[in-house]
């Protein structure tokens, strides 16, 4: 099993005005960890930090218990890593831009065809005998996670790894991600919050380089008192269909035939009947709160920050 440790970690270009400060935690076993903040938090510097691409002003690093500092072979070799946004050579093949990394992370060539044939396979990616060059910049984004995956590291550091995806392709890549978190360590930095809710069991909230809130997807959801929902029905409703809703709804807003938006007291008793009463109206596509969990605590999380200007 994998595991990643920051201790203390502190990084400043310009002394006084510290990119992280004073950051700590630990992880290890498997699973996937969302690494949450706004631009210029300090994400993607703590992943080059992790990796040893650069170099702390004060704390340690760990991975898989090695520091990148004093042996970046070995800390490096069971370590898979995107950090802003890579992008394979465009005359090269997919073939061959994946057999580089395999070379590189010491694969032999049966080796390395075995770990090409399991990401095109898993990832779907495009006929590896083209051009990257001819890829979309989702096709792109894929063949730079499949080089990741390579070999089958036990740590993942991703930022931001379905950049650049359209919809369907962000839809296939979660799955991925989710199957490997199963028996693989994931530490993910990424704005598409849709993405860390669906893959993310654990979350790290970063702004200003500190760590504002430090919690499991579960905690995250219990911190949010939902007052509106979405409802969904399967056929076109009526706004006199849903009178029967007003003891328990302050506000029915109309989001297109089949779609409403009602607003209540956030009372979970008042959630349960709300959802009961909705169903006696007729059968229903989708019942959820409007405003996600995990948008919900981030937007109260860095807006609370303490040294956050308002």
């Amino acid at each position: 099993m994998g595991s990643i440790e920051v201790s203390h970690l502190t990084k400043w270009y310009v002394p006084g005005s510290p990119i992280l400060d004073d950051v700590s935690f630990r992880e290890e076993g498997c699973g996937a960890v969302g690494y949450l903040g706004p631009n210029g938090a300090g994400k993607t510097t703590t992943l080059k930090l992790l990796l040893g691409l650069l170099q702390p002003s004060a704390g340690s690093v760990r991975l898989n218990d090695l520091d990148p500092a004093q042996d970046r072979r070995r800390a490096l070799a069971r370590v898979g890593a995107i950090v802003e946004s890579p992008e394979p050579y465009p005359s090269e093949t997919i073939y061959d831009a994946l057999e580089r990394v395999g070379a590189l992370r010491g694969l032999d060539a049966s080796g390395i065809d075995d770990e090409i044939d399991r990401c095109h396979r898993e990832l779907h990616l495009p006929p590896l005998e083209w051009p990257c060059g001819w890829l979309s910049k989702g096709e792109r984004q894929r063949v730079v996670l499949a080089a990741a995956c390579l070999g089958d590291p036990a740590v993942l550091l991703l930022d931001e790894p379905t950049n650049g995806m359209d919809p369907a392709e962000r839809v296939e890549v979660r799955g991925f991600l989710k199957r490997l978190k199963r028996d693989h360590l994931i530490l993910m930095s990424s704005h598409l919050i849709a993405d860390v809710s669906a893959i993310c069991d654990r979350l790290i909230f970063l702004d200003r380089g500190k760590i504002r809130l430090r919690a499991s997807a579960d905690e995250v959801a219990s911190l949010v008192r939902v007052d509106a929902v979405d409802v969904e029905f399967v056929r076109p409703t009526e706004l006199a269909a849903l009178e029967g809703l007003q003891p328990w709804v302050r506000k029915s807003v109309r989001l297109g035939d089949r779609r409403y938006r009602f607003r209540f007291d956030g009372q979970e008793e008042t959630l349960s009947r709300l959802l009961e009463e909705c169903g006696r109206v007729g059968p229903l596509l989708s019942f959820t709160p409007s405003v996600p969990a995990l948008e919900a605590v981030y937007r109260q999380v860095i807006t609370d920050a303490p040294d956050r200007e308002a």
